[in-house]
């Protein structure tokens, strides 16, 4: 089976060796996003609940790239710096997912890229 690279400009350019989404047979594989602004490349300002709507719509584009939607979404991993946070996380990723209800699993870590509160990935069904 040979991957393809889901690449798009509506979310933000991989600031390393790696791809925005790996799509193998009929899984995509999204990179962890987080609160980067894909028009200016910065953190974009605010708590974690601004960080979260950012990168909702982060992963959003990938999937639509990869021709997916929430819907199709099967598993996300939730990443947050402080695992106080994860009331505002829930309620942003509940209303910005609408009616998807992947798997999830949410861990604290001791730090994130660029210092950001939170990062998100998932892993989606393609057709």
């Amino acid at each position: 089976m040979t991957a393809r690279i889901v690449h798009t400009d509506s979310a933000p350019a991989a600031i390393g060796p790696y791809s925005q989404g790996v799509i193998t047979g009929n899984l995509l594989f999204t990179a962890g996003q987080i609160a980067i602004d894909p028009a200016t490349g910065q953190v974009v300002a605010g708590d974690v609940t601004a960080q979260t709507e950012r990168v909702i719509r982060n992963l959003t584009a990938v999937l639509a790239s990869a021709g997916a939607t929430w819907a199709d979404v099967v598993k996300t991993t939730v990443y947050l710096q402080d695992m106080a946070d994860f009331p505002k996380v829930n309620d942003v990723y509940g209303r910005m997912i609408g009616d998807a209800r992947p798997a999830r699993s949410t861990v604290q870590v001791a730090g994130l890229p660029r210092g950001v509160l939170v990062e998100i990935d998932a892993v989606a069904t393609v057709g």
